[in-house]
């Protein structure tokens, strides 16, 4: 595999504060690669990084081997990067079909358009049933996948995920992991999938970091890091 996205010995900061310690890690094509860690542990901070909402004091963002610090946000996203955010962050009044043109914004492409809005509601039916329904009129649950839904019409070769269980029923998480699982399998998109559920996140990931107060503080294959007795123990309650 060849690498995707690297973050080369990143520090990050709000003001005076430090959010983020030399930070490596790296994203290789096809993968669904997960960061977990406690609230507050800096997950947020990294996908903020990548996605040039925060610029990084020391250390580079590699994306396809070229920097894209103090890149605009808007030209991250058109070179094929796009985020879910936490909250969803939908446009409430907007209808479900609005919603996910807005997502297609950078787009002029009509029929690819209009085949991606159609594949979106393939991966979610209810999204086709509400169509016309304003958004802030769905239930947590399908705003996320609307959320997630919106970030695909962009057509993102890497999807980063903020915490998309957030608030979310459990049988409403897993059907959105299994949807996550089939997007990477199906289309091929590569996945940063930012997470405090670790257990589900690493059921379904590659290989896996562990973040502690800003510091990447382990890595591993998803695998070995479900079986690994200090992760068991500080984020899988077990």
């Amino acid at each position: 595999m060849s690498r995707m996205l690297e973050m080369k010995n990143v520090s990050t900061y709000y003001g005076n504060i430090q959010a983020l310690y030399d930070v490596s890690l790296h994203i290789d094509h096809g993968e669904i690669i997960t960061l977990i860690g406690a609230n507050g542990a800096g997950k947020s901070t990294t996908l903020m990084t990548i996605c040039g909402l925060l610029k990084p004091r020391a250390g580079d963002v590699l994306y396809e081997e070229l920097s894209i610090v103090g890149e605009s946000t808007n030209k991250i996203v058109s070179s094929g990067i796009c985020q879910v955010p936490e909250g969803r962050l939908i446009f409430p009044e907007l209808t479900v079909r609005e919603n996910l043109d807005m997502g297609a914004f950078l787009r002029s492409d009509k029929d690819g358009i209009a085949r991606d809005m159609e594949y979106s509601y393939e991966l979610f039916p209810i999204l086709a049933e509400r169509r016309n329904q304003p958004g802030g009129n769905l239930s947590g649950g399908e705003q996320q996948m609307l959320a997630i839904a919106r970030a695909l019409m962009a057509r993102p070769r890497l999807l980063l995920l903020d915490e998309p269980s957030m608030g979310l029923a459990p049988l409403v998480v897993k059907q959105i992991f299994d949807i996550v699982k089939k997007i990477n399998k199906e289309s091929g998109t590569t996945i940063f999938l930012v997470e405090q559920n670790a257990n589900l996140a690493l059921k379904i990931g590659h290989r896996g970091y562990v973040m502690e107060n800003g510091k990447i503080v382990l890595t591993d294959s998803c695998e070995t890091l479900l079986a690994n007795e200090d992760v068991k123990r500080a984020y899988l309650g077990l």
